[in-house]
């Protein structure tokens, strides 16, 4: 039995493998899969935690399952016979090359553990990314999903939520002012398009009508071809 599992298959250089390295490497791997199995079930098992609260804790799972892996895999080389000090040495040129490449991923990694961690962005908020205006549909540890009024997924990655400029339109309970952009013909009767316009937004039941925040109307430029309008109007559905 013992010439069995130590009996040399083939051999790669000075690397030997055999059916006992072959079954450590695979024993390694099959534990490993099923204790991250395990943790994955124990972390959502509560059916009733919010979205965001799962989002976050697959979020860290997935950050786990990185870190394990990463492990694994160095101990399956060591298992193999290769020496990591000299294949990380004899690659460094290449390493540093893969870091140029793969500097905008970690990059989203490392964002996307502040969001986790801070939570100042969570699933359900509407935000604005480069003046695009969506709903969080999930924050994954590389890239958030964002669900525009036009019913489209957008994937943006998690480094623009840190360094860029966005907006949290549901960070407050605040009532919103919005606008809508209308041109007319120069020969249009003003008095009635300033009625039809107004009579649009005190029609509309999602639109806020206290005296403070009335729909209103202003004259805002002299367009090419077109006089341009913009209705004013208060909401606190921000995502009309």
């Amino acid at each position: 039995m013992k010439e069995f599992w130590e009996k040399i298959l083939f051999k790669l250089g000075s690397i030997t493998v055999t059916p006992a390295k072959i079954a450590e490497v695979l024993i390694v791997v099959a534990v490993t899969w099923f204790l991250l199995l395990f943790f994955r079930k124990l972390l959502l098992r509560n059916k009733e935690m919010e979205m965001g609260e799962r989002g976050r804790r697959i979020s860290l799972f997935q950050l786990v399952k990185y870190f394990v892996w990463v492990i694994v895999a160095s101990i399956c080389i060591r298992i193999a016979g290769f020496d990591i000090t000299i294949l990380v040495a004899g690659s460094a040129a290449l390493l540093v090359g893969i870091g140029f490449g793969l500097q905008n991923i970690f990059s989203d990694l490392i964002s996307g553990l502040f969001m986790l961690f801070e939570r100042k962005v969570r699933v359900g908020d509407v935000m604005e990314v480069d003046n695009i205006v969506g709903k969080v549909q999930a924050i994954n540890l590389r890239t958030s999903v964002l669900l525009t009024r036009d019913g489209y997924d957008i994937i943006v990655p998690n480094h623009k939520f840190i360094t860029e400029n966005v907006v949290n339109w549901s960070h407050h309970s605040y009532d919103r002012r919005f606008q809508v952009e209308v041109g007319v013909s120069y020969d249009s009767d003003i008095d009635l398009v300033t009625k039809v316009l107004l009579q649009c937004g005190t029609e509309q039941q999602e639109l806020i009508k206290a005296d403070h925040h009335k729909p209103s109307v202003r004259f805002s430029d002299f367009g090419d071809s077109a006089l341009i309008f913009n209705l004013m109007f208060w909401t606190k559905d921000i995502f009309m």
